[in-house]
């Protein structure tokens, strides 16, 4: 039964306390599943939100609920303003957390502890050097590998996200996993997901059923625990006895956690996405600029929310190219 009071709560009872917002289309990085090879058309400058309006819009998010708000991007530490997007954003009550590649982070630490931001995602698909220049272009390796230690050190909470391609990273999965032996962070497996020009399709996708059986293959069933997910948690959290740290596997593709879900989006450029697979968008940016009221724009998105990954809800229509090439691609989205 949905509140008709409640903008945030869909058509199918879903409740939505979690905000993602990107802050910048840009990136220092190339992933070629994230940018298409041609690269992605910018959105001029003065279409993208100042900080004030990602603020202003924000407000309204946390007026009606949300508890928690993400910055995204491309990458969000190379906004110049980002100190002012810190400050703004904390004075909120929200759980104000980051993703981010790690590449410059340790130039933000002092600003990151100021502003309470203690949990970190960090997008790393390889443990390999050479491995990590073929995927993202830039030789940058080093410097993102000395600064996860450098967060656990100062005392985050830090998620290293890995999206599986076969062929690609799928031998290193026991690596990752024998990584957190050591280190208090957790290692989240991401199935590989269809955005336009990533040219995904399903035989490049690795599975929660292949990671776990990689898994079986490598440790023994009794040092293998089932941790409990948290509420409206998208992963399936798992660790290896003995370990410091954990490992999850993010499943959108095989096994999507729609039914739970309590996610929006909002792009750079001020669209609000209901759904990471939906192709439509509602301007939020236009509106607030014109001074008029963006609740009923929410509470519109919001109500035409779909069950299931923006309608693609069995995976011949999630292969079907004229579906997924609709949407952004990702670092238009915001990972």
């Amino acid at each position: 039964m949905t509140n008709q009071n409640n903008i945030l709560q869909d058509s199918h009872g879903r409740d939505h306390t979690y905000l993602r917002i990107s802050l910048v289309e840009r990136c220092n990085l190339r992933c070629f599943y994230c940018m298409p090879a041609e690269g992605v058309q910018l959105t001029p400058k003065s279409h993208i939100m100042t900080y004030e309006e990602i603020y202003d819009i924000a407000k309204i998010f946390v007026k009606h609920g949300v508890n928690k708000i993400r910055l995204t991007g491309g990458e969000p530490l190379i906004r110049k303003d980002i100190p002012f997007v810190l400050e703004k954003l904390a004075s909120l009550p929200v759980e104000l957390s980051i993703t981010s590649n790690a590449v410059i982070i340790h130039k933000f630490i002092d600003i990151l502890k100021k502003y309470n931001v203690n949990n970190i995602n960090l997008s790393l698909d390889t443990l390999i050097s050479k491995k990590f220049k073929e995927i993202t272009l830039r030789d940058e390796f080093d410097i993102v590998y000395k600064n996860i230690f450098l967060l656990v050190k100062e005392g985050f909470n830090v998620k290293i996200n890995a999206v599986l391609m076969k062929g690609v990273n799928d031998n290193e999965i026991v690596n990752f996993i024998n990584f957190t032996k050591n280190l208090n962070v957790s290692v989240r497996f991401i199935e590989f997901m269809p955005f336009d020009g990533n040219k995904w399709d399903l035989s490049k996708m690795v599975s929660y059923a292949e990671v776990m059986t990689y898994v079986n293959a490598s440790f023994l069933e009794s040092e293998i625990i089932r941790l409990q997910d948290a509420p409206n948690d998208t992963s399936k959290n798992y660790k290896i006895k003995g370990y410091k740290g954990s490992f999850a596997i993010i499943s959108s593709v095989t096994n999507p956690f729609c039914d739970s879900c309590n996610r929006l989006r909002l792009t750079a450029n001020g669209q609000l996405k209901n759904c990471l697979f939906s192709s439509t968008e509602s301007d939020l940016l236009t509106t607030l600029r014109a001074g008029k009221p963006i609740e009923p724009i929410i509470q519109k998105a919001v109500q035409a929310k779909l069950k299931v990954r923006g309608g693609m809800d069995t995976l011949d229509k999630l292969q079907e190219p004229k579906l997924h090439n609709q949407n952004r691609s990702m670092i238009t989205i915001g990972g």
